[in-house]
């Protein structure tokens, strides 16, 4: 992925950032910096992302959802993240479009990397989601998914697929983008105080 331990951004990462995310230089730069300041080696490790995500959830269990959406980032599996890497996941978890984060999201979901997602890989992703959810606004939760296997089955159950079919990436996104409900289940945020 370029020259990622030297101090400076190489041209053609940053020309490729700004044409693959809505990022100015300017933005991209300043990211940079402060990525640099936190990865001097210029790599995020597994553990590091946990750390960063612990923060973000300090009421919850947070290791196991960032340890899937790690694996989700890392694009090339060498086991870490380089600087483009967590620039375009930062991309398309925050600014990009709906179809960009359920790309992203289906490939959360699967687990095993195969093209597809199943029943058994939506329950895991719906544990790991369930662990964000701090204990009193678990108890909050509609009866049908107050637990993660009924979370994985209301999901599910929007595919239209029996328990031993699978799911490819296309009827994913259009599962969850012709129907709110499955929108909401896919991924977890904190209530409004």
């Amino acid at each position: 992925m370029g020259n990622t331990t030297s101090s400076a951004l190489s041209k053609e990462i940053l020309e490729d950032l700004k044409l693959s995310t809505k990022f100015t230089e300017n933005e991209i730069c300043q990211w940079y910096e402060n990525f640099q300041k936190q990865c001097p080696t210029g790599r995020i490790t597994p553990e590091e992302f946990e750390q960063i995500y612990a923060r973000f959830f300090p009421e919850s269990d947070a290791k196991s959802y960032a340890r899937h959406v790690f694996r989700s980032f890392d694009t090339n599996d060498d086991g870490t993240l380089d600087f483009k890497e967590y620039i375009i996941a930062l991309h398309m978890t925050s600014t990009g479009k709906t179809t960009r984060k359920l790309e992203w999201a289906f490939s959360l979901f699967d687990v095993d990397k195969n093209g597809y997602i199943n029943k058994t890989e939506v329950t895991e992703i719906c544990q790991a989601i369930f662990k964000l959810i701090p204990k009193e606004e678990q108890s909050k939760l509609p009866e049908d998914e107050n637990t993660p296997e009924k979370r994985a089955n209301k999901l599910w159950s929007y595919f239209e697929k029996k328990d031993n079919e699978r799911l490819a990436e296309g009827e994913f996104i259009k599962g969850v983008i012709e129907n709110e409900n499955a929108m909401r289940l896919i991924h977890y945020e904190p209530l409004k105080q």
